[in-house]
């Protein structure tokens, strides 16, 4: 299948028929095909006016887009071809309601605007039987119907992940370490990283197990030494490291020079645990720990279904950061005076937890920031994150990239997988995946065998 969103120029310009999801995706997928030409059906623009009031990232998209599009159109008809305004681009066009030779409203008996969008698809292959057309849409159950139809259906690809960078780990384990080595490490703490004889070249704040017959290590690459450095087993906040991921991931997140970490993993590895755990134990170096994580609405409905304030709609959402604490705080005695802190933290709003679109207009500046589930993230809602840090903050995303919620999002064109792509190799960001269940006995049989 070729790529949408990379097609190369061929000497064979293309056609391509944009879906709603397309735009609430990227608002600048216009740009991204190369010289070939783009349609955009009038039901499009109609669904995407449904957006453009809101404060959420596909609103942001729908305005953007409508911006593009009016600048394209100042002198110009929309309904005719108008060249693109990038150097080397195509031209677009919109297309009204247009009635194929088979309607596809009839053939899947309903007035549905996916139908009238398929439709336009259809009609443009009718139109230009030498040219060829493909219908670009970020849903899976539409571009199966568009296959149904003999349509060419893709993905938007801009921007995916590769199956192969969806492997990087953030550490490596090494066999057959010379002895000299490993001694070197428990002895000086460092050791040159020419001394491991890797094949490789390892990003920064890269993670190592270190072993051989007799001995292994932990380790990590320095970026600012150069060096080969040991890491030790850490327990904060009385939580404590149980296999060499967790420790890693428990070193990055109190490195005070590693800025932004990334820690992927299934239920039950401990992503969130570890997180607040190294907050708390850090909260007199910050102003504030901000939690917060993307609401998933239920079934896709909105939340305004659910009765109550508005805490009260959120609250259940919030829920599994709370429990964390909860497990943090029950881990000193009742009438502890750090137990009693935490609960202090919270009333008076040291601690936050909230949902990541309540962070819009905030400064995040001096501030611990955690962000969970950020798989059902988009890359721009994880660009916009971390570009509001400030000077002091560390930002922690933590998610399973195979748990996503969100149904124009997969495990490759993700926010969590877009940012381990592309930061992986500077100095200021850290990623660690942990593979071991640790939540409980049980909890690993349910992941192992159903």
């Amino acid at each position: 299948m070729a790529v949408a969103g990379t097609e190369k120029k061929t000497g064979k310009k293309k056609i391509f028929v944009f879906d709603t999801s397309v735009i609430l995706f990227d608002h600048q997928a216009l740009y991204s095909f190369q010289d070939n030409d783009i349609v955009i059906p009038i039901t499009v623009l109609e669904e995407l006016d449904n957006f453009k009031k809101g404060n959420d990232t596909i609103n942001y998209e729908a305005r953007q887009f409508a911006r593009i599009m009016d600048r394209l159109s100042e002198k110009k008809s929309l309904s005719d071809w108008v060249q693109i305004d990038k150097e080397g681009a195509g031209k677009v066009k919109v297309v009204f309601y247009e009635h194929a030779k088979k309607d596809v409203t009839r053939i899947f008996n309903g007035q549905k605007n996916d139908h009238k969008i398929l439709n336009v698809a259809l009609w443009i292959k009718e139109e230009n039987p030498d040219t060829p057309v493909i219908f670009v849409t970020k849903d899976i159950n539409l571009r199966i119907k568009a296959k149904s139809l003999n349509i060419r259906a893709e993905d938007y690809e801009t921007g995916k992940v590769t199956d192969e960078q969806l492997e990087f780990s953030g550490k490596t384990t090494v066999e057959n370490v010379g002895e000299e080595v490993i001694q070197s490490l428990y002895s000086d703490g460092v050791c040159e990283l020419n001394a491991l004889k890797l094949n490789f070249t390892p990003p920064a704040n890269h993670y190592f197990v270190l072993r051989n017959n007799r001995a292994s290590v932990l380790a990590y690459l320095n970026p600012h030494m150069d060096l080969i450095e040991r890491v030790d087993k850490t327990s904060v906040s009385r939580i404590t490291p149980r296999n060499a991921e967790q420790t890693f991931a428990l070193h990055a997140l109190l490195n005070p020079e590693i800025k932004l970490v990334s820690i992927s993993g299934i239920a039950g590895t401990g992503k969130t645990l570890l997180a607040l755990a190294a907050a708390w134990a850090q909260r007199k170096h910050y102003k504030q720990i901000f939690l917060a994580r993307p609401i998933v609405p239920l079934s896709n409905k909105d939340i305004g279904f659910l009765p109550g304030s508005a805490e009260d709609k959120i609250k259940p959402y919030m829920q599994p950061l709370y429990d964390n604490l909860k497990f943090i705080q029950n881990q000193y005695g009742e009438n502890d005076a750090e137990a009693k802190a935490i609960s202090t933290a919270l009333e008076q709003e040291k601690i936050l937890i909230s949902p990541l679109a309540y962070i819009r207009g905030r400064s995040l500046s001096n501030i611990y920031f955690i962000v969970d589930e950020a798989q059902n993230l988009t890359p721009l809602e994880v660009k916009t994150i971390i570009t509001r840090a400030g000077e002091g903050t560390k930002i922690i995303f933590t998610g399973d990239i195979y748990q996503i919620d969100t149904p124009y999002l997969d495990t490759q064109s993700n926010g969590l997988s877009y940012m381990i792509d592309r930061i992986k190799s500077d100095p200021l960001y850290a990623h660690v995946r942990l593979e071991k269940g640790e939540r409980s006995e049980l909890a690993n049989l349910a992941t192992e065998l159903l």
